[in-house]
């Protein structure tokens, strides 16, 4: 009989120790799970604010203003698209103004969709066969200009805000796309200067061959040349003989007769 209770309080004691151990590790691994949600939470903050910072402004009372900066100039385009969607009114990329030492892009227009106005010539045309499609053109002054400063910054330097056509409801602007999936502008300024190096390393090469050819080519004029005159010598002295040997012919008839 105690051997049986004491087997019984045993097992109340091993029971109670397997509760106390499973809560234990309940506790630990619950607090495993908490610290690695707290670090899981911190990366993802963390991330947010990266991106946040890389972002242009897009609160709903901001709008371009003279001296605002900008990373890129892919960070102002999308920002002045994202401005001109909640506006009413679609961007398009106008001049940009390059430097006359390094080529390098120092100045960028962003406008309005209805900047300027479309040409004659594409109006009318004497061999079109269809109508001309409908003016989207009005001379619109709204524009956004940058300047490159410190080789690393841009610079609003110039906003017109008021535009001379009525805009749309920002539901009905068309949708363009957001500015990561287009080439990006330092991307295609990039590959100008690329080209432009490889359009003057290839004049260089044209020169080069050019100035060889005409080498070649004086050569060969000269040596016509003198051969031509070595000729006319020849033929020269040859004409010089025949008249002599006429003229003692001559003398020799002359003799005879006599």
């Amino acid at each position: 009989m105690e051997s049986t209770s004491s087997q019984g309080i045993d097992s109340d004691v091993s029971v109670r120790c397997l509760l106390v151990e499973n809560f234990d590790e309940k506790e630990l691994v619950d607090h495993e799970l908490s610290d690695n949600m707290d670090l899981c939470l911190r990366e993802v903050d963390k991330i947010i604010e990266e991106s946040t910072e890389s972002l242009p402004l897009l609160g709903d009372d901001v709008e371009p203003y003279i001296g605002m900066e900008f990373k890129s100039r892919d960070a102002a385009r999308e920002f002045y698209v994202v401005y001109g969607r909640r506006t009413g009114f679609t961007v398009r990329i106008h001049h940009n103004r390059r430097s006359r030492i390094s080529n390098m892009v120092i100045g960028q227009d962003f406008v309005c969709s209805k900047e300027g106005f479309r040409e004659k010539k594409y109006m009318y045309r004497k061999d079109r066969v269809l109508p001309p499609p409908p003016i989207t053109r009005e001379g619109c002054p709204a524009m956004l200009r940058l300047a490159l400063r410190d080789g690393e910054k841009w610079v609003v330097t110039k906003f017109v805000k008021e535009h001379n056509h009525s805009l749309m409801s920002p539901g009905k602007v068309p949708w363009r796309g957001p500015a990561k999936n287009l080439i990006s502008e330092d991307e295609k300024d990039q590959r100008i200067r690329e080209l432009t190096l490889e359009l003057n390393n290839e004049k260089q090469k044209c020169k080069r061959r050019c100035a060889a050819y005409q080498e070649q080519l004086c050569m060969i004029l000269k040596f016509v040349e003198e051969h031509t005159d070595q000729l006319s010598k020849r033929v020269q002295d040859i004409v010089k003989k025949i008249r002599e040997l006429e003229e003692a012919e001559l003398e020799d008839s002359d003799c005879r007769y006599v």
